[in-house]
């Protein structure tokens, strides 16, 4: 089944590298208090850590090529340690 979920267009490889880095601000932001300020630290954990999901997810495809995931991973460690 993965075969089929990974014959996907460059330019759907595109949105979704472009739908990593939204993921990678936002883990961001919210750990750096830039983000969510008005929200509940429970509504903050539950985004951060729906987020790394999705990056963690969104890693195992086998369509990357020489995308720099560098971001990604230190957006997955960094919310990996977050406690709102």
């Amino acid at each position: 089944m993965s075969e089929i979920i990974d014959e996907v267009t460059t330019e759907e490889i595109a949105q979704h590298y472009t739908a990593m880095g939204y993921s990678v601000a936002l883990i961001n932001g919210i750990i750096a208090g830039e983000i969510m300020v008005d929200e509940t630290a429970e509504i903050k954990q539950d985004c951060v850590d729906r987020n790394v999901k999705h990056l963690e997810i969104m890693l195992t495809r086998t369509y990357w090529t020489d995308e720099d995931m560098t971001a990604v991973n230190s957006a997955i460690t960094a919310g990996q340690g977050y406690t709102a």
